[in-house]
C-alpha cells in the first residue's frame, strides 16, 4: 500500500506556529504567509477515523487549487503557489467568523429541518410543498459560526451577524456578492463535467484591508454534487440522488454501527476498505476536474513535502 501522511511535525525556516485541524496542518511562515499541508486523514462525524487514505490529500489540494485559479478573477484568493501535490502556500489573512454556506437545493440537514416542520432556516423564509432534492428558485445563503474546537458550526441569520459585530453590514455584503458569484461559477464548471453543484461552503478572510477567499474550494469534502444525467427522473419519482461526495464514507460507517456517539467503536479499516476509499476519492477528483489524476510518488512522502516546501520558502518568500 502507498505511504500515507497523517501527521506532520515539520520545522520550516521562517516558521513562527502551527495549527493542526481534522485534515489540514496549517504552519505560520513569519506571519505573513500559511503552508497548508493536506494530510491523508479523514474524519466523518467529527471524528478523525485512525487510519490515513492514500493520495486523499493530494486529491482535495489539487482540486482547490484548481478552482481557486478558476475563480480568482471573482475575488482574490489567498493562494500564491502549490510547490507540493499535498500543500499550498498563500497569504495569511485575518479569518471572519463565519461560514459562508450556499445551497442550490433542498437537502441534507436544510431537508431534515424542513421534513421536521421548519420552514425558516439562518432568517429565511421556505414556501410551503417543498421536496427532498428540489431546486430553490434562487441559491440561498445559511450562514453558520465558525466553531471552536470541539463544537458544533450553528446557523445564523444575516441580520444576527450584523446587529452582534461578528461581520460589518458593508464587508458582509460583499461576502454574500462574492458566495453567489462564486456558487455560479462552480456550477457552471460542474454542469460540463455532467454534475450539479448541490451546496458547498466559503470562508473569507480580510489582509491590509482586502477581503480574499480563503481555504479549500469545491472539493468533495466541503461540498455536495449531484450527478446530473438522471437527476429530474429521480426527483420525480421520489427517489434519491446519485451523489458526488464522501457521503459513501458516512454511510459505510452507518452501516457498521458507527454516527460518532459516545460508546461507538469505528469499525476496523480493513486494507481493501482503505483502498476502496482511495480508489473513490481518485474518481471523485477525475470526475470534478475532467482530468485524469496523476498519482505523486510516495515513496518518501513526508521528505518530499518538507524538501519541496523548504526550497520555495527560501527560494520565494525569504528573499
Amino acid at each position: 500500500m502507498e505511504k500515507t501522511i497523517v501527521k506532520s511535525d515539520f520545522n520550516f525556516s521562517g516558521q513562527k506556529a502551527v495549527y493542526k485541524g481534522k485534515v489540514r496542518d496549517v504552519y505560520n511562515i513569519n506571519d505573513k504567509y500559511l503552508a497548508m499541508v493536506v494530510s491523508d486523514r479523514i474524519s466523518a462525524f467529527d471524528v478523525i477515523l485512525p487510519k490515513g487514505i492514500p493520495f486523499k490529500g493530494q486529491v482535495l489540494n489539487q482540486i482547490a487549487a484548481k478552482f481557486l485559479d478558476a475563480t480568482a478573477d471573482i475575488v482574490p484568493n489567498w493562494k500564491v503557489a502549490s510547490p507540493d501535490p499535498n500543500v499550498t502556500i498563500g497569504h495569511k489573512c485575518e479569518p471572519f467568523a463565519v461560514e459562508m454556506v450556499v445551497r442550490g437545493y433542498l437537502t441534507g440537514s436544510s431537508w431534515r429541518l424542513y421534513r421536521d416542520g421548519g420552514r425558516e432556516i439562518c432568517g429565511i423564509k421556505l414556501p410551503e410543498g417543498m421536496r427532498e432534492h428540489q431546486k430553490f428558485e434562487q441559491p440561498i445563503i445559511t450562514p453558520t459560526t465558525k466553531a471552536e474546537i470541539g463544537t458544533h458550526d450553528e446557523n445564523i441569520s444575516r441580520e444576527d451577524i450584523i446587529k452582534h459585530g461578528i461581520v460589518s453590514a458593508e464587508d458582509y455584503a460583499k461576502l454574500e456578492e462574492y458566495t453567489l458569484a462564486l456558487f455560479k461559477r462552480g456550477s457552471e464548471i460542474a454542469a460540463k463535467m455532467g454534475l450539479i453543484l448541490v451546496d458547498t461552503k466559503y470562508e473569507f478572510g480580510k489582509k491590509d484591508g482586502q477581503i480574499y477567499l480563503i481555504d479549500e474550494i469545491h472539493t468533495p469534502d466541503s461540498s455536495r454534487y449531484f450527478y446530473a444525467e438522471g437527476y429530474e427522473e429521480r426527483f420525480a419519482k421520489g427517489e434519491q440522488q446519485k451523489q458526488l461526495s464522501k457521503e459513501f464514507v458516512r454511510e459505510w460507517l452507518m452501516d457498521n454501527g458507527f454516527q460518532g456517539k459516545a460508546g461507538q467503536q469505528v469499525p476496523e479499516m480493513t486494507d481493501d476498505i482503505i483502498n476502496q476509499i482511495s480508489t473513490r476519492y481518485i474518481e471523485l477528483y477525475e470526475n470534478i476536474v475532467g482530468e485524469k489524476f496523476q498519482p505523486a510518488d510516495t515513496s518518501h512522502l513526508n521528505d518530499r513535502i518538507f524538501n519541496n516546501v523548504e526550497n520555495y520558502i527560501k527560494s520565494n518568500l525569504l528573499k
